[in-house]
């Protein structure tokens, strides 16, 4: 029986006449039944519905469990952003009451959009909205398991970086885990599980699998050389994209975790042009490969990078699952990643309170509760102000003397008029304790060395990041921080390389001829997301120069 609506999906203003008739000129206008299924969870969202008449139910679950969601009326439309995207539809929706629907096919949505900015902005706010409630609402599929097992913990943390509705149900502390269990015949030692909606059970899935099942990985062609394949898919990586794909190229786009990058983990990025509220950085990646798909640009997640090697002009990036990608040029994007707090307890409770990213996804896990911050620069200010939001009290825990010389002062302004941030300089984590998650932690003044103990449910790390690069240790030149240094940095070095093309690395060209690099992995880059997507855009015009040098691909 279907229990009343939660009325958690959302209440998005209706479609106006005008949008709505821009809407009919690439959709079909369908009669529909009571009972009849729209969407069907854990099934494609090969459809954009408006509701014309009538009433739809946006539902969860099926049989005895249905709940109602949310009830569509008249202007109403369905859907979120996994239409967009490709992905698996998380709820269904039913036909409540009879009446008549405008059917959009998703490609033909998204040519329109690409048309109609203004239907576009306000479809797509609705889906990124949709998503964020769902996350918040823990709706999406399950993953079962114990937060003892480093797999439940990759599983958690893979679904949090994808921003992919989800719940998890541990093994030690829900009943009903226990029960399901008994029901579907799998003992605790086969967890963790993953259940897609009633519709599929996967043992362990790896990363890769789980990708597959939602939708957001397909099969990168290894036989077919491309224009251009983009390694990374933060902001620089994803403005590569967008511009070579907008540009005729044909783009790739790998990603070892997740789109977003780094910047895709900060709850708020309040510094980036054209944005003066800010914006979160789960919003400006989810809007980046809505995109870069409407352009054409394929996206693959996740998609591990191991090695780069040339041959005859052309390049070959090697996957960690032994595929293979060959383009003419590459992009390299890989970024940065936070570096990990060494201390007793740290490693134990990563993902079980100690966290290296500060989103919805994370904050969900300790609402309400004392939590600490580490570091000093723009990230781990963003997170303090982020979790103040409903946190008690949220400790920032600096290593140096003061926080100028790391964080903008907007930030720093922001944090001392704060009621409930605390600010403790010259602190540093000495360990991390706790039973089954984190629930305090020893801190030690570094001048005095007199320790104290803070009582927090948990620890956001932001201390500075290492380049992405082992994978191109043997490949191209690195710096010695493990940077990758670009245009006159490598000319000298790697003059022999380019006397056959009689020039000179280009501005942001690596030491091999082709591959350029962007954003946080490029050494001496600004840190900054506007420059990655500034050298991001700049790394295509520098393609186009090199494809124009070598010719297109011999096979497409």
């Amino acid at each position: 029986m279907r229990t009343q609506p939660a009325d958690i999906y959302d209440a998005y203003p209706p479609l106006t006449d005008d949008q709505i008739a821009i809407l009919r000129s690439c959709g079909q206008v369908r009669p529909v039944r009571e009972g009849e299924q729209l969407l069907r969870a854990g099934e494609p969202s090969e459809e954009f519905f408006a509701v014309l008449s009538g009433t739809v139910a946006v539902v969860e679950g099926q049989g005895d469990h249905e709940h109602v969601v949310q009830l569509h009326g008249p202007g109403s439309f369905l859907g979120e952003l996994g239409v967009l995207e490709g992905q698996l539809a998380y709820l269904s929706a039913v036909v409540n009451t009879p009446g008549k629907v405008l059917a959009v096919g998703s490609t033909a949505l998204r040519d329109l959009l690409s048309r109609e900015p203004a239907l576009g902005d306000v479809i797509l706010r609705a889906y990124l909205l949709r998503r964020r409630m769902l996350a918040g609402a823990g709706m999406g599929f399950r993953i079962i398991g114990s937060a003892l097992s480093p797999d439940t913990r990759r599983l958690l943390e893979f679904a949090a970086r994808n921003r992919l509705p989800h719940r998890w149900s541990d093994l030690e502390k829900d009943t009903e885990a226990e029960s399901l269990l008994t029901h579907l015949g799998i003992a605790p030692e086969d967890t963790p599980l993953v259940v897609w909606h009633d519709y599929r059970v996967l043992r362990n899935p790896s990363n890769v699998e789980l990708a597959r099942v939602i939708g957001l990985r397909t099969d990168t062609a290894a036989e077919a050389t491309c224009d251009l394949v983009v390694v990374g898919a933060g902001p620089g990586g994803l403005a590569a994209a967008v511009y070579g794909a907008s540009e005729g190229l044909s783009t790739v786009v790998l990603d070892a975790v997740a789109t977003g990058g780094q910047a895709g983990t900060s709850s708020r990025i309040e510094n980036y042009l054209g944005f003066p509220a800010g914006i979160s950085g789960m919003e400006l990646a989810e809007r980046a490969v809505v995109q870069a798909n409407r352009f054409g640009a394929r996206i693959d997640v996740p998609a591990e990078a191991a090695g780069l090697e040339q041959r005859d002009g052309t390049s070959l990036v090697r996957l960690a699952d032994g595929g293979t990608v060959a383009a003419t040029n590459v992009v390299v994007a890989t970024g940065a990643r936070y570096r990990r707090l060494i201390a007793p307890g740290v490693q134990r409770f990563e993902g079980l309170g100690v966290h290296y990213a500060a989103t919805l996804w994370e904050a969900r896990t300790c609402r309400l509760d004392t939590v600490a911050v580490v570091g000093g620069g723009n990230s781990a200010g963003q997170a303090a102000l982020f979790l103040a939001r409903e946190s008690p009290a949220v400790y920032l825990l600096v290593r140096s003397g003061d926080l100028e010389h790391s964080m903008s002062r907007y930030l720093i302004d922001r944090i001392e008029r704060h009621p409930r941030i605390h600010v403790q300089l010259h602190t540093e984590v000495r360990e991390v304790t706790g039973e089954d998650r984190v629930e305090s932690l020893i801190v030690e003044d570094n001048r005095t060395r007199e320790q104290q103990v803070l009582a927090a449910r948990a620890l956001f790390v932001f201390i500075g990041a290492r380049p992405a690069t082992s994978w191109l240790t043997d490949a191209v030149t690195l710096d010695r921080r493990g940077f990758i240094p670009t245009g006159q940095d490598v000319a000298q070095v790697t003059a022999d390389l380019w006397k056959p093309l009689a020039r000179s690395p280009l501005a942001l060209e690596t030491s091999l001829p082709g591959v350029f690099a962007v954003g946080d992995v490029r050494s001496g880059s600004v840190k900054r997301v506007a420059s990655a997507v500034g050298e991001g855009a700049m790394a295509v015009r520098l393609a186009h120069e090199h494809l124009g040098e070598v010719g297109p691909p011999a096979i497409r």
